[in-house]
């Protein structure tokens, strides 16, 4: 089964707390603090592999989380890190944020890795907050949780070549005729219902990839048929062969089949035009008649393109075309792949985080404040204990919540809510 298209969950994990301690050793009566730093949360790890070809896996498991950080103990130590989940993908994955559409990133190398989701930090434990007037902290800070997110995961199949036509015009005869690849083959639509991949091995020049694009229908480019699913795998080819049946042994026009296809192309990405296509007329065979040959030749060659004759069952013409395909990928060299329009001034999208953000509302007369760091301040914080409860206010009070709170009209005896924490307000 060949699955191209994924939606994952992915968590990293959180890191561990700062540990709260003191030390107690027989005739040291002023250990003071010693709580160990909490260690990082687990990455989730991305990572290209060559040795697979479907994004099959992630039909039956959809959720991935890496392990969290442990918590920092006494005697100064810190708790072990999280270990990195490593994911792996097929070449030619391209993660998209399943929220905002935007391409996060585009795995074409084996053994390329991105983080996608990134672990918390370890919080830090009470031997890190001691100073000279507070010799004796009762508070350590709390880890940070890891990021989640929902994922889609396509897969954009890496060819060197593409072959492009309407179903049923032999396109799958050709791969098998000059590839090791075995496509289902008969005389009916849609016999390729998934991308095959074969590799071209020609005289003494260096093996190439041909990859077999199910038949692109009308409507291709809005859905039809199984159109956007296929017509994303002919991004990444440098070279495109269109495959047109010269015979019309269906009634069909190969010119008209041919300026169809360019516009479903050309409705998909209108970057389709940057990249080199000639043109297979195949199935003459069918055709034996030289005259109306060289005429539908002379049609597409006014277009302005390179027209070759070949019978994909026979092997007529299957020489010179491999030939010229040669010559062309090694003209072409590397070529960047196409990206859909809409997400394409988006390519490689990196989210930040600013933890000195915050925001504060009203809700029915409660002040809330929101933002990253109230989590951790929160988790960092003995309410018990006065020292603590001094570098909570500092801690407000660096960040600005508390200059806003007053710019904002705050009165006395007012609520303000703070991630799970409410108290009252005195000035």
């Amino acid at each position: 089964m060949f699955i191209d298209c994924a939606q994952v969950y992915v968590t990293a994990g959180n890191g561990g707390h700062g540990g709260m301690s003191f030390r107690r050793e027989k005739y040291v009566p002023n250990g003071g603090p010693d709580g160990g730093n909490g260690g990082r949360g687990g990455n989730v790890v991305f990572m290209a592999d060559a040795g697979l070809r479907t994004l099959l896996p992630f039909k039956y498991k959809k959720k991935y989380k890496a392990d969290s950080g442990k918590n920092g103990t006494g005697g100064r130590s810190s708790g072990k890190s999280g270990e990195d989940l490593i994911i792996k993908v097929p070449l030619g994955t391209v993660i998209k944020d399943k929220e905002t559409g935007n391409i996060l990133f585009d795995l074409n190398e084996d053994g390329e890795s991105a983080i996608v989701a990134r672990g918390g930090r370890g919080g830090l434990g009470n031997m890190n907050f001691s100073s000279a007037t507070r010799q004796a902290p009762r508070f350590a800070q709390g880890g940070v949780r890891g990021e989640e997110r929902t994922l889609m995961l396509e897969l954009k199949l890496i060819a060197d070549v593409g072959l492009v036509g309407f179903p049923n015009v032999g396109k799958s005869t050709f791969l098998s005729s000059v590839t090791a690849a075995r496509p289902k083959i008969a005389n009916y639509h849609f016999t390729t219902l998934s991308p095959n991949l074969g590799v071209v091995q020609w005289k003494n020049s260096e093996p190439f990839v041909i990859s077999d694009i199910p038949g692109i229908i009308e409507g291709a480019h809005q859905g039809v048929g199984l159109g956007i699913q296929f017509l994303r795998h002919v991004e990444r080819n440098r070279l495109l062969l269109h495959i047109i049946d010269i015979s019309g042994s269906e009634g069909r026009d190969p010119l008209k089949d041919f300026q169809d296809i360019q516009s479903e192309m050309r409705h998909y990405n209108p970057r389709f035009s940057e990249r080199k296509q000639i043109i297979a007329l195949n199935k003459i065979d069918l055709l034996p008649d030289p005259g109306e040959r060289a005429r539908i030749q002379s049609e597409f060659e006014a277009e302005g393109y390179e027209v070759f004759l070949i019978s994909a069952a026979t092997g007529e013409g299957i020489d010179a075309l491999l030939d010229r395909m040669i010559t062309l990928l090694a003209e072409i060299g590397e070529v960047e792949p196409i990206f859909d329009v809409e997400t394409d001034l988006d390519v490689i999208y990196r989210p930040t985080m600013d933890e000195d953000t915050f925001t504060i509302t009203r809700d029915e007369g409660v002040y809330v404040v929101q933002g990253d760091f109230l989590e951790r301040l929160i988790n960092s914080v003995n309410f018990d204990d006065l020292d603590s409860v001094g570098y909570f206010q500092k801690i407000l009070t660096d960040k600005g919540v508390f200059k806003e709170l007053e710019a904002m009209g705050i009165q006395d005896e007012d609520l303000v809510r703070l991630d799970t924490v409410e108290f009252e307000y005195y000035q």
